[in-house]
């Protein structure tokens, strides 16, 4: 095809095309960069998303079973109920409660869970969270008299203790007096450390054991809900699973239970990540649009120069459509060179920063330590098809242009 050759030979730089041959060459860097950023962009949001999510499971579980305004007294039966629905791997009773705790250095407001050692372990990933200590120390404590808490890191920090000490809870919901409401004090040993990632979980929430818990409250034998865990295969359709079980268990159950899975527990924040990474996506295509214009003024001062090899090809039997296909495959070239050139430059990129996570963030703002990295193949083939468009389209005015140029105007 002599249409590449010519396109080859218009490509290399001359002493009368060199500033062409400059911008031409522009073009591919902003083609270059445009790329290598997207990539490197959504391949963040990508991990950050990612990483959040595993992190708010990791503390939180696949789904929760409540009965809305009200505790569960036979949680035990119901847990064996949601153990035999199709895709649920583990379910677990809890009880929570806000109040206060004191420490050496002073005191600190918590969110204090009460969970089943043996059973919690299946479903929340606690277990492997811990830094110092075990899960099932919860319930092995050599003092039966005084029960064994667990503390985030941040939070042993800021109370400066360590595994071994003390602590103590302290409730507003005491006994009534004549005095007044006297609160309830509760002595508690450190039998483990855990870190999740989170800021905001690690400076705020304990563990203890169910038991412990309802002592404590003095609410009796009750749960305010149970978790549940899905298979990973099956982790996108907790809500199908959700729906599953409250059918399962409202069948033969008076009262009402209902099921939630965590999607639609944090469906803002994930709508909200998914937004941003469409309008970063957005943003940054403009890089490569600009590239594009670049790539038009090029061609279209190439056409001008040409005008009388164009008149001189036509003459000899050169079609319009073979003009076209000059120039059309002269910004081909540049797209391809740029696209390839970004895609391994981005995904060096983000080989780099998830290799050696040299970049790294303050984990009382964000709930990474390092910038996570997350390369998508979907996302790499979207951004590499759509800097391939545009360009391809920059170049079709340029194109038609040179097939306009008549040999007896330009000849004469």
């Amino acid at each position: 095809m002599y249409e590449w050759f010519i396109s080859f030979r218009y490509l290399r730089a001359r002493h009368k095309q060199r500033f062409i041959s400059l911008i031409s060459l522009i073009s591919v860097a902003g083609i270059t960069v445009g790329v290598m950023a997207l990539i490197v962009v959504l391949a963040v949001y990508s991990g950050f998303t990612d990483g959040l999510r595993d992190q708010i499971l990791g503390i939180n579980s696949h789904i929760i079973v409540q009965q809305p305004g009200g505790s569960i007294t036979d949680y035990q039966t119901i847990r064996e109920e949601i153990l035999t629905v199709d895709g649920v791997t583990g379910a677990t009773p809890y009880l929570y409660t806000q109040t206060l705790m004191s420490g050496a250095s002073g005191g600190s407001g918590v969110i204090l869970r009460g969970i089943d050692p043996d059973t919690a372990s299946g479903v929340i990933n606690l277990g492997k969270q811990m830094i110092r200590g075990s899960i099932h120390d919860l319930s092995q404590g050599p003092d039966s008299r005084v029960p064994h808490i667990i503390l985030g890191k941040n939070l042993a920090e800021e109370l400066q203790v360590r595994v071994g000490d003390k602590v103590r809870l302290i409730s507003s919901s005491g006994p009534l007096t004549p005095m007044g409401i006297i609160p309830k004090i509760k002595t508690c040993k450190i039998s483990g450390i855990f870190e999740s990632g989170m800021y905001e979980y690690d400076s705020s929430l304990a563990y203890m054991t169910l038991a412990d818990v309802q002592a404590f409250l003095e609410s009796g034998d009750i749960a305010h809900g149970i978790e549940a865990a899905v298979k990973e295969d099956e982790l996108n359709q907790a809500d199908h699973v959700a729906r599953k079980i409250a059918d399962r268990i409202n069948a033969v159950r008076e009262t009402p239970l209902i099921a939630k899975d965590w999607m639609s527990m944090n469906r803002n924040l994930f709508a909200a990540f998914k937004l941003e990474k469409i309008g970063m996506f957005i943003c940054l295509t403009l890089i490569i649009l600009v590239a594009a214009l670049n790539i038009i003024s090029a061609l279209i001062m190439v056409v001008m120069e040409k005008e009388k090899d164009i008149a001189i090809l036509k003459s000899m039997g050169a079609t319009s459509r073979s003009i076209m296909k000059i120039f059309f495959f002269q910004g081909l070239v540049i797209a391809f060179s740029g696209t390839i050139l970004g895609v391994v430059g981005g995904l060096g990129l983000c080989e780099l920063l998830s290799r050696y996570k040299f970049i790294e963030l303050p984990s009382n703002v964000y709930p990474m330590s390092t910038l996570p990295i997350k390369v998508l193949p979907m996302d790499v083939g979207i951004v590499a098809v759509a800097a391939i468009l545009i360009t391809l389209a920059a170049t079709i005015y340029p194109s038609w242009k040179a097939a306009q140029v008549h040999p007896g105007e330009v000849l004469a």
